[in-house]
């Protein structure tokens, strides 16, 4: 008899057993946290000396624990010979590599605060993200480096960079990995710095704790657990994990190597651009038995006609989150990787430190398109606002590993003085417990006086055969106040109309949110590194498209 989900979680959160959950005072609110955990970052780096095997796979290179353990001592040594204090920080602009890693643990173990640079931006973009965050060291790959280089003079807090692939860096990881000090890091002290999306605005750093970086790898490892159980597996196996996703993203650093430390698993980086040649190739050579992703890489893999036929019967999870997922692309998914048994879906945010919901198993199977249930520390409430009470809201959460708030500490916070942090996104939670996004709050077309939400609208489109990429976008109407638009990305060698769009749309949503204007573009949609779409550069490229091509749905 296949175990109950809900069942297997009781008894894993019960009291004395391995995911017992009780309820604490963080920064004098009382939360949901596990009980048995660790206290600080450097102690996940610990057990790493005693793990064996492989860690970290990247290109010709393969680290194993000690050798990745060895490296980032050495730079927390030399951060502390080159004067860094505690608080004080240490960015990172790279791709992913091993550098960016141990620069993360080795910034981390001495008390730093690691500040994760969006690799994709521009050099303007780059050197406000050093100067917003005050670093006082910077390390940086040799391309980024010299795209901004000449704005560096600009950063006053800068004392020390160090470029991998040349002597300065290696002369960092050069020290003994036993010369710094032991640093006393309290739960609360922050670690980490991720910039937001910055869909909106400029972007803004997101200050992370040990204790919310923590809360989530706990969070991964409860999840496999219960994946474990219901498998009829008495614990579950370290993966070889594939990594798609950027550092500079929680789903790439906490969700990634960090949480692939704290299970002793190994890491496989792609290099260079994203290509999915090379994640098949990756996946086949490497045995890969589970990828941490986006739903658009997911996508493209599913998308691309491959060279020659790849072995990928070793790939048995794919977890993605960042932007909503339709049933048409889990089940070509499962189409093309047969060994696949376990889908899982996360909800959360740069604010959360990674996932708050999680939507796996049989709860995925029936509701693809749901954000998933709340995991044991969080809470999850709807606050309905000024819309009418029992429909959707803006979706709050509340929990551990939440950030303690944006860079400065004491700037304008989104928590509220009890703990809730209010998401920006729209939903509600169904009578089985599951959360369902219908959109963001500030991403409503209000149609004749109607509230149109847009995701609905685009995850629909998206299980059209034909449709790859969808976004859907605000008109403006000069009686209606707005009306729907949509741009559409087709598969390779596909073809659809205009009004069979519209039909589609209209055989399962009302009338009001057929799209009256219809777009298909050339190009992939352009997104942010946690795979948003980016709708105010969509409606820039194409709301100053010819009236005309919107009829005839070209561009």
């Amino acid at each position: 008899m296949t175990p109950d989900r809900r069942a297997v979680e009781r008894e894993l959160t019960a009291p004395r057993a391995d995911f017992e959950v009780v309820v604490e005072e963080v920064l004098g609110r009382p939360v949901k946290a596990y009980r048995l955990r660790h206290r600080r970052l450097g102690q996940i780096l610990d057990r790493g000396s005693d793990r064996a095997g492989v860690h970290v796979v990247h290109g010709d290179h393969r680290l194993d624990f000690g050798h990745v353990v060895a490296m980032s001592r050495a730079v927390a040594t030399g951060l502390y010979r080159a004067g860094l204090h505690p608080g004080d920080r240490v960015a990172v602009l790279a791709a992913n590599n091993p550098e960016w890693i141990s620069t993360f643990w080795g910034t981390v173990t001495v008390g730093g605060v690691l500040v994760g640079l969006n690799g994709w931006w521009s050099a303007d973009e780059a050197i406000y993200g050093l100067r917003d965050c005050g670093a006082r060291v910077l390390v940086v790959d040799e391309p980024r480096y010299e795209r901004i280089k000449n704005g560096l003079a600009g950063c006053e807090a800068l004392e020390q960079v160090y470029v991998i692939g040349t002597d300065s860096y290696a002369e960092l990881v050069a020290c003994p990995p036993e010369g710094a000090p032991e640093v006393t890091v309290d739960e609360d002290d922050p670690a980490v710095i991720l910039y937001t999306s910055g869909t909106t605005g400029r972007p803004r750093g997101a200050v992370h704790t040990h204790r919310g970086v923590i809360a989530n790898s706990q969070n991964i490892r409860f999840s496999a657990a219960v994946g474990a159980r219901l498998a009829g597996q008495a614990a579950p196996a370290a993966p070889t994990a594939l990594v798609t996703v950027p550092f500079f993203h929680v789903s790439g650093c906490h969700a990634g190597f960090v949480a692939a430390m704290d299970r002793g698993s190994t890491v496989v980086l792609p290099t260079g651009r994203f290509d999915p040649e090379q994640v098949l190739a990756l996946i086949e050579a490497h045995r890969v038995t589970q990828w941490s992703t986006v739903p658009t890489m997911v996508q493209r893999v599913v998308d691309h006609m491959p060279s020659r036929g790849y072995d990928l019967s070793s790939l048995a999870a794919v977890g993605y989150g960042g932007a909503p997922s339709g049933a048409e692309l889990q089940r070509r998914a499962r189409t093309v990787f047969p060994g696949l048994r376990g889908l899982h879906i996360g909800y959360g945010l740069t604010e959360t430190c990674g996932a708050v919901t999680i939507n796996s198993g049989a709860e995925l199977e029936r509701a693809p398109e749901a954000a998933g249930r709340a995991l044991p520390i969080v809470e999850v409430r709807i606050d309905p606002g000024e819309r009418p009470a029992g429909g959707p809201g803006e979706v709050q959460v509340r929990g551990s590993q939440l950030m303690a708030g944006y860079w400065p500490l004491g700037s304008e916070s989104p928590i509220t003085d009890d703990g809730w942090l209010s998401t920006g996104d729209i939903g509600y939670v169904d009578a089985e417990g599951l959360l369902r996004l219908t959109d963001r709050a500030k991403d409503v077309i209000i149609r004749g006086g109607e509230n149109v939400y847009c995701a609905e609208i685009e995850n629909r489109l998206a299980d059209h055969p034909a449709i790859t990429e969808a976004a859907v976008i605000g008109i403006p109407h000069p009686s209606l106040g707005e009306e729907v638009g949509a741009v559409v990305l087709l598969r390779p060698g596909s073809e659809v109309g205009p009004g069979e769009v519209r039909d589609w749309v209209g055989a399962a949503l009302a009338h009001f949110k057929v799209p009256s204007a219809l777009w298909i573009s050339d190009r992939p949609l352009p997104r942010n590194a946690a795979g948003k779409l980016i709708k105010a550069q969509i409606k820039q490229s194409f709301l100053t498209t010819d009236s005309a091509a919107q009829d005839a749905g070209q561009l």
